[in-house]
């Protein structure tokens, strides 16, 4: 009973450690550029919150161009000047995850809670709202260690915190972008992956509440993609494609959306131009890790061979 109730959790537990930069690092866009006057919190036009200027650099570089080398030369300079930001270190734990690395998943998930941790004194918010990301991190790291058998007691243990110091940070600002966008993604994961759930309450955060727009929108994209609700995947990538049109990862995702409805209503012009925007994402591939290129390169095969 323990294996059937608790098993479908850490596989969804894992699944979330991909969607970690999206739901934890990618956090700049919009409200950098309409709100110029508030770059150090991309997240909140009203009572901004001091996040720093070299993780917005970062962020720039990973979420608005799409661009992996510009963004590991901007890690250097903010672990060096913004040491106390936990978010640098939750950008430095997934890109470890991306790159199979899991000494430095192992490290920088335990300095996101550490730092996470200590801010909670001078910002209860969202030192609450990283220590619940440093939890969720280090989870990921006891189930990559020990296996989803042997680390799912303890894993499972961790999964409970992170939920314990996201209602903790909810308690302090329910609306605050930044944490409805965080913890809509993870319901949203939940609600994608889980029967006899709904993924609308999470839509509606998202939504209502949280920032940027274009995270908003890529997070919606991904859910119905997985969905498998084609038509509406479309409607918000290209919202997202609208903001952040530099970022091969969202032709990507277009690509994606496009292909599996070409399959479904057996069009091969949905195919084509699946094909199309496959080569869009590749035309980059210089800034992007290189395992996410071998992929977006099979998939784009995958779609040539089924034409």
């Amino acid at each position: 009973m323990f294996k059937q109730v608790l098993m479908p959790q850490f596989r969804i537990f894992w699944r979330f450690a991909p969607f970690l930069k999206v739901t934890v690092t990618t956090s700049i866009l919009l409200n950098i550029l309409v709100n110029p006057s508030f770059a150090g919190d991309p997240f909140r036009s009203r009572e901004p919150h001091k996040i720093g200027d070299r993780t917005e650099a970062v962020f720039n570089a990973i979420f608005q161009q799409g661009n992996y080398p510009a963004a590991k030369d901007a890690l250097q300079k903010a672990v060096s000047s913004e040491p106390n930001e936990p978010l640098i270190y939750a950008i430095q734990a997934s890109l470890a995850y991306q790159n199979q690395d899991q000494t430095s998943l192992a490290k920088y998930s335990r300095k996101t809670l550490e730092t996470g941790q200590n801010l909670i004194a001078s910002d209860p918010l969202r030192g609450n709202l990283y220590t619940a990301v440093g939890h969720f991190l280090e989870g990921a790291v006891i189930l990559k260690r020990e296996g989803t058998v042997n680390g799912a007691p303890l894993a499972f243990s961790r999964l409970r915190k992170v939920y314990t110091y996201l209602d903790r940070a909810e308690e302090i600002s329910a609306n605050d972008p930044e944490l409805n966008l965080i913890r809509g993604y993870m319901d949203l994961m939940l609600a994608v992956n889980l029967p006899f759930t709904s993924p609308d309450d999470a839509i509606n955060r998202l939504e209502k509440n949280a920032a940027p727009g274009y995270l908003v929108d890529r997070g919606i994209a991904l859910a119905y993609r997985d969905l498998k609700q084609h038509s509406q995947a479309l409607d918000y990538v290209n919202r997202a494609l609208k903001t952040t049109a530099d970022n091969p990862e969202i032709y990507y995702l277009k690509a994606q959306i496009l292909h599996e409805k070409g399959k479904k209503e057996k069009s091969q012009d949905l195919i084509k131009e699946a094909i199309t925007h496959f080569d869009k994402a590749l035309a980059k591939k210089s800034q992007l890790p290189a395992n996410l290129v071998k992929q977006i390169e099979y998939e784009r095969n995958q779609a040539v061979s089924g034409q």
